[in-house]
């Protein structure tokens, strides 16, 4: 195990020598939702695995799946794509949050860092998941470190410059790590992570069982630009909270005293589970590819523009929107399924 030399995180659209990802294996996870929930696992990785014309080339696509019936599943549903399967033992999908997270260091060599997890507040504890960032780790054999912080992958964004985006709602909730506040968290990710400064937004979306992961409500799209979602419709369930998250983003100074550049995109609106409960949709929860933007959708009708925004955004890739209820039955979508691994 290395120390804990400077390192640098970086930022998503920066090139990727692979993602790693994992296929729905557990029914009873899943509440009935399962099938749904793989055919759209299944669009995100085919949208990974396959080109686009005139864009850069695919990064590799690893995916695990849970030894037997689900491994079956995955044959069949991915028949024919380039990707690597892999049959190992985990609980779910959620891969942002129990990978490992790469860094390069001061020489701009990769290592990994892999963080305590404890099913997002003791929520969702599920068998095997706190061990896929050391088995990924060795499988990378890459070298890197563990850290004495219970921290998920969602709960933090950045800009591959030192700045990060999180929020308090989740960081600093006593289920992860009781007794560490602001300054404490702060230090150790500017430590393992290389985040000089961090922007506070209080709260996430409604419903979502994270405590209010960063990646459901902003995220940067380039150095010192930010993106996130204005409220859709009337009876938007977050209209409150979105306002005061593109408030906190454009009151935002950085140390030298710039101010971020903030976009605001259609959210989805009021979006509900088939037995009606709210769940927390968010077209931020996208995956930046080497070739493709793949955007979560939901088809509550505000979609189109929410894409063509993002398309602006990412003029070398393309963006293609994907359905995605059926993961977030879940709780989460296609950035939360995803860890890339820098080229």
């Amino acid at each position: 195990m290395q120390s804990a030399a400077r390192v640098r995180q970086p930022a998503e659209w920066e090139s990727h020598a692979a993602v790693w990802t994992a296929w729905p294996s557990h029914p009873e996870y899943w509440e009935g939702h399962i099938e749904a929930a793989r055919r759209d696992v299944a669009g995100m990785i085919r949208a990974l695995a396959t080109p686009a014309a005139g864009r850069a080339t695919p990064e590799r696509v690893h995916v695990w799946v849970h030894p037997g019936e689900a491994r079956q599943s995955a044959l069949t549903a991915l028949e024919g794509l380039d990707i690597d399967l892999r049959a190992e033992p985990l609980g779910d999908i959620w891969f942002r949050d129990i990978a490992p997270i790469f860094v390069r260091d001061r020489e701009g060599q990769l290592q990994y860092r892999s963080f305590k997890y404890n099913g997002w507040g003791g929520k969702y504890v599920m068998e095997h998941d706190d061990t896929v960032a050391g088995r990924i780790a060795r499988q990378t054999g890459l070298p890197g470190t563990g850290v004495d912080l219970i921290f998920e992958g969602g709960a933090l964004d950045v800009d591959g410059g030192g700045l990060g985006l999180t929020t308090a709602s989740c960081l600093l909730n006593p289920n992860r790590n009781p007794g560490l506040g602001q300054g404490a968290i702060g230090q150790l990710l500017r430590q393992h992570l290389g985040v000089d400064s961090l922007v506070w937004i209080e709260d996430g979306l409604l419903n979502d069982h994270t405590d209010g992961h960063i990646d459901n409500v902003a995220r940067f799209v380039a150095p010192g630009r930010v993106v996130c979602q204005h409220p859709s419709g009337n009876d938007d369930p977050n209209r409150e909270v979105l306002g005061k998250i593109a408030e906190a983003l454009r009151v935002y100074r950085t140390p030298s005293g710039k101010a971020l550049e903030v976009v605001e995109i259609p959210s989805p609106g009021r979006v509900t589970s088939p037995e009606g409960d709210i769940v927390p949709a968010s077209h931020m929860n996208f995956y930046i590819a080497n070739h493709r933007v793949v955007v979560p959708v939901y088809g509550a009708g505000y979609e189109d523009k929410a894409l063509a925004d993002l398309q602006r955004l990412f003029p070398t890739r393309e963006v293609v929107g994907l359905p995605a209820n059926g993961v977030l039955m879940g709780g989460g979508s296609f950035h939360c399924i995803t860890q890339q691994q820098p080229a």
